[in-house]
């Protein structure tokens, strides 16, 4: 005689943070480095103490302590012999960290953060053109040239031509031969590049004038025009960030 086999009883999923992934600390972390952008933990005050954030997020000491050694290195704490581990100002944070500039871009009401984002840019992309326009072999000419050209095809469909936009720029800021600065703006935009506050919206007018730009940069490196090509690098991003941004912003941050 057979028996039927009872379905093994439904087992209750496990709270979130169990499921969270193997890297605990760095899991951890990533929640608190939101929760003290957005002011859950103000500047100048201590996080919960060691026992609520291990409870709070149910790991061990030893995944609190990591995760808070992170918060230092990023910044964003600081540890004192009787006070506690204290939330630092905001001057303090990394904004380099991928963690905290993505944290901070989301909680940018104002956008600021992006206005300071798009001058950095700027000054660091226009002394590359400056030095591309000295240093730019034929080859690269070439290359700019292929790709305004093919990016003058492109204002109809704006996914491709934002590839051959940011192709664009790195042609230009590897022909500088400057590592750090190409480095800084591509840690940069590679946080900003599926926001659509900073992206804007893709229309074929927008993408017409931003390769009108495109073309002056090339046309003054190709003539090996340092101060042309900084110039028309400088015009270039600004003014197509006010564009997308839809306003003036702020007029010291982005004065021409």
């Amino acid at each position: 005689m057979t028996t039927s086999q009872e379905s093994p009883p439904s087992v209750a999923s496990p709270p979130a943070w169990v499921r969270r992934p193997a890297n605990l600390a760095r899991a951890v972390t990533a929640e608190l480095v939101e929760r003290i952008v957005r002011g859950v933990h103000p500047s100048g005050t201590p996080l919960p103490a060691e026992p609520a954030l291990c409870d709070a997020f149910s790991v061990s000491r030893t995944v609190i302590r990591e995760a808070v050694k992170i918060l230092q290195e990023k910044g964003l704490v600081q540890v004192r012999q009787g006070s506690g581990t204290i939330v630092t100002p905001p001057t303090m944070w990394d904004m380099l960290d991928e963690l905290v500039l993505a944290a901070t871009i989301a909680e940018d009401e104002n956008l600021a953060i992006l206005d300071d984002l798009v001058v950095t840019r700027r000054v660091l992309e226009s002394d590359m053109a400056n030095l591309a326009a000295r240093l730019a072999d034929q080859d690269t000419i070439d290359r700019l040239r292929a790709l305004v050209d093919r990016m003058d095809e492109l204002v109809d469909d704006h996914v491709t031509y934002a590839e051959h936009d940011r192709a664009f720029h790195d042609t230009i800021m590897q022909a500088s031969g400057n590592r750090i600065a190409r480095g800084v703006v591509r840690a940069l935009e590679s946080q900003v590049i599926n926001t659509a506050r900073y992206m804007g919206q893709p229309q074929r007018a927008l993408c017409v004038a931003s390769n009108l730009g495109h073309r002056r940069i090339y046309e003054r490196i190709a003539a090996h025009d340092p101060g042309g090509a900084a110039e028309a690098t400088f015009d270039h991003i600004t003014d197509a960030w006010l564009v997308r941004r839809g306003g003036p912003g702020d007029p010291v941050r982005l004065e021409r």
